[in-house]
């Protein structure tokens, strides 16, 4: 098969594409660079069954060219991480809602199946923990410019359900909790390697809140197995899959994990919110998935556990960790369990 990624370089596509090469399809990529990074697809760009495009999705031209020429679409391109969300909600809104309606309107042209990457954002305030894929949905205020990301991502699902119900378009859904691993970077606010960086740097860790946050880390790995798997499976059409960990952790727990694992000497500050991201932020406190539905239509199961996912972001920050970590040999590198295809070509 040849399966087109938009946002390919990015830190989930680019470990997509590496899966989808392992398991002999082709792989056609385009991603304008905005978030994602070069640097994350250098390895690929001599495979045979690879290509890349570096231009945006709103390019409608070239889009309807590039889906025209693959069996399938893997919609991964978006703003993406706090930071960039509050700080930049015009462009959030736009890219999110227009990059997927270009896509689906070309896909459906063809008749082309696709697989749209969602957010567990779009559960917003909800207090139903864990959170199953036909719960109910709880936003905050439009005036609060956090929640533009919910909003346009829980539009594009909309948008992909209606072409499946109305025009018979393939589709698929999945919402993403917390997708952490090497190629990560903690520039627009994803907590663990932010931070890892942090901790390799000598310190502190800073923790937004009071620590007690509650979150799900599932390794990119485990991740782009699922996503793959969801592609090929006839009973995922029009049907929405949380995808990622069921196992909670306070991002308090997280950074004590961290500096246990990297630099015990470093100390662990406290941010408000407010100096984090500015007056009246809004946060969830727990985002725990419901995942008995997509462990039903493709047995997923996570593998890596969060003390290997700390492990391997750090080996890939490109320095070692500390000596006690190194003698027990937990990281998920020290076990021979790598992210696919990163090698000395990488």
């Amino acid at each position: 098969m040849k399966y087109l990624i938009t946002g390919g370089s990015g830190f989930i596509g680019s470990h997509l594409a590496d899966r989808l090469l392992e398991q002999g399809h082709t792989v056609l990529v385009v991603d304008d660079l905005t978030t994602g990074s070069i640097e994350n697809i250098q390895h690929l760009k001599n495979h045979a069954r690879f290509q890349y495009v570096i231009d945006s999705v709103m390019n409608e031209p070239l889009l309807a060219e590039l889906i025209d020429c693959v069996d399938g679409v893997f919609h991964l391109a978006a703003v993406v991480g706090v930071r960039l969300v509050v700080d930049e909600p015009i462009r959030t809104i736009q890219t999110n809602i227009h990059c997927t309606e270009l896509v689906l309107k070309h896909a459906g042209k063809k008749g082309k199946k696709v697989l749209i990457t969602s957010t567990s954002e779009v559960y917003g305030k909800s207090a139903q923990v864990p959170y199953s894929e036909d719960d109910a949905l709880v936003y905050g205020p439009t005036t609060k410019s956090r929640w533009s990301y919910a909003y346009s991502k829980a539009i594009d699902e909309f948008l992909a359900l209606a072409y499946y119900k109305t025009r018979g378009l393939p589709i698929i859904i999945t919402r993403l909790f917390n997708t952490v691993g090497p190629r990560q970077t903690g520039h627009y606010g994803m907590v663990l390697p932010r931070f890892v960086q942090q901790a390799l740097a000598g310190g502190p860790i800073t923790v937004y809140g009071d620590g007690h946050q509650m979150r799900c880390f599932c390794h990119v790995t485990d991740v782009t197995r699922a996503l793959a798997q969801l592609m090929e499976s006839p009973d995922a059409l029009g049907e929405i899959f949380n995808l990622g960990s069921d196992k909670e952790t306070t991002i308090l727990q997280l950074a004590k994990m961290v500096r246990a694992r990297i630099n015990p000497t470093i100390g662990i500050r406290y941010v408000a919110y407010e100096q984090a991201y500015g007056a009246g932020f809004d946060d969830m406190q727990r985002r725990q998935p419901n995942t008995a539905k997509i462990h039903k239509a493709i047995g997923f199961k996570p593998e890596f556990q969060l003390d290997q996912i700390i492990d391997d972001v750090a080996q890939h920050m490109g320095a070692g960790l500390s000596s006690h970590v190194a003698e027990a040999g937990s990281g998920a590198y020290m076990t021979g369990r790598r992210p696919l295809n990163v090698s000395a070509q990488g």
